[in-house]
């Protein structure tokens, strides 16, 4: 396949749209990782839960095993430091459950935000080009070929606008349908033009 065209305007503008698609899928993943850095300090709260319903059950945990080596009242007043202890494990695990919040959110928003219009420029940009590249290569082929010239001729024929085939000649399908090596060599070179390719000698 040939991706760029052998005339230096129409590559030009090759490399532009490239650079364009380019920059347009960079920035909206630029803005995706600003987004997912956003979202990821939402976990800092879940975060301080965790810490201190961890702390929380830990020092309850502690009290409560040393409560229960109380004589006579050590095992009520242990069972009663047990819902303390209960309440910082249900601290931490809301922390949990916001963290993972977060970075669900964190992956998700991001992918989300930069999926659609990156998938959007590729679905307009890549045919455009891969396109290109088939038809150029193919019209690079022919043009090498015996016959190719005619072939070339005909698509110009019925490709290029008419005011562009006018000044080829006053009848170029007549020509073409007689074989006027003149006339169809020109419109041959007019298609590779039109394709911005090099004219085969």
């Amino acid at each position: 396949m040939k991706w760029y065209a052998d005339r230096p305007s129409r590559f030009l503008r090759q490399v532009l749209a490239d650079l364009i698609v380019l920059v347009w899928a960079g920035g909206w993943i630029w803005l995706g990782v600003q987004v997912h850095d956003t979202v990821e300090r939402l976990r800092g709260p879940g975060d301080r839960l965790v810490s201190a319903g961890s702390g929380l059950r830990d020092v309850f945990t502690s009290a409560a095993a040393s409560a229960d080596k109380l004589p006579l009242v050590g095992g009520s007043l242990a069972n009663a430091l047990g819902a303390g202890v209960q309440a910082g494990a249900t601290l931490a695990n809301a922390g949990n459950g916001e963290i993972d919040t977060a970075e669900s959110l964190a992956l998700w928003v991001p992918v989300a935000l930069v999926l659609g219009p990156v998938l959007f420029a590729l679905a307009i940009w890549l045919p455009l080009r891969i396109r290109y590249a088939r038809t150029a290569a193919a019209a690079k082929r022919l043009a090498r070929l015996d016959g190719g010239e005619d072939l070339l001729a005909l698509r110009a024929l019925t490709r290029l606008p008419l005011r562009s085939l006018a000044r080829v000649s006053g009848d170029p399908a007549g020509d073409w349908r007689h074989g006027r090596h003149k006339v169809i060599r020109e419109l041959a070179a007019l298609e590779q033009t039109a394709l911005g390719l090099r004219r085969s000698s």
